[in-house]
C-alpha cells in the first residue's frame, strides 16, 4: 500500500475514458458541483493528471466547470506534503507528459517544475486510510481507486468496494485497475466497456 508507484496519465486508456466519455456525461447532467475522488494519490500525478484533462474538456468545448473538485487522499503523509506544492523534479515530470501540456501546464521554477495554479486549484489534498469509515468523505461522482485494492485480502477488498459503493452518487462511476474487479460486490454495479477500459457504474 505504501509503494507510491505511480505516473502522469498512467496506463493511459482510463484517462481517455474519463476525457471523452465520463466528463461528458458530468457537463451534460448539468452536475453543479460534480465531485471526484482519485484514492491512494501517491505524489499527486493522477488527480493532476485529472485536472489537466478537465480543463482541456472546458477548452474542447468551450464551458467551465468550475464546481467541479477533487479530493486526493493518500495514507502517507510525506507523499501528500509533496503533492500538495506540486513540485516535481525533470525526470518524474517528464514520465507521460507531452511537449504541449508541459507548456500548458507547467511552470519552471528554482524548485523545479511545478503544476500551474489553474491546475492545482481544485483539488483538495487530504490524508486518509482506505480501512477507515468513508462517511467524512461525503459522495463522489466518480473515483478511481486504481492499483490499490490488489494489496488486501478478499475479505478486506470486500469491505471497501461495499463502502466505495455506498459513496458513489447514483449513476457515479467506478474506475480500478487493470487487474482489479468489484467481485462480491456486482449487486451494486454495472459494468460497462469503453473499447479495451471496464468502467463500473453505480446502480
Amino acid at each position: 500500500m505504501t509503494t507510491n508507484e505511480t505516473s502522469w496519465f498512467r496506463n493511459e486508456t482510463p484517462f481517455e475514458v474519463f476525457a471523452d466519455e465520463i466528463l461528458k456525461d458530468l457537463h451534460y447532467r448539468g452536475l453543479k458541483h460534480p465531485r471526484i475522488w482519485s484514492a491512494a494519490c501517491s505524489f499527486g500525478q493522477e488527480p493532476y493528471s485529472l485536472s489537466i484533462l478537465v480543463a482541456e474538456f472546458e477548452k474542447k468545448h468551450s464551458c467551465t466547470m468550475d464546481g467541479l473538485r477533487i479530493v486526493a487522499s493518500d495514507i502517507s503523509s510525506t507523499v501528500l506534503n509533496q503533492a500538495r506544492r506540486g513540485y516535481y523534479d525533470e525526470h518524474v515530470r517528464m514520465r507521460g507528459v507531452s511537449r504541449q501540456r508541459q507548456r500548458l501546464f507547467f511552470e519552471n521554477t528554482d524548485n523545479g517544475w511545478r503544476v500551474r495554479e489553474h491546475i492545482r486549484h481544485r483539488i483538495q489534498f487530504r490524508e486518509f486510510n482506505l480501512l477507515e469509515d468513508f462517511a467524512a468523505l461525503g459522495h463522489f461522482d466518480v473515483i478511481f481507486c486504481r492499483n490499490v485494492l490488489i494489496y488486501f485480502s478478499p475479505a478486506v477488498k470486500a469491505s471497501i468496494l461495499y463502502k466505495i459503493s455506498m459513496t458513489l452518487n447514483p449513476g457515479g462511476y467506478l474506475f480500478l485497475g487493470g487487474t482489479e474487479s468489484i467481485a462480491s460486490s456486482a449487486a451494486y454495479f454495472e459494468a460497462i466497456r469503453f473499447g479495451r477500459n471496464l468502467v463500473y457504474r453505480r446502480l
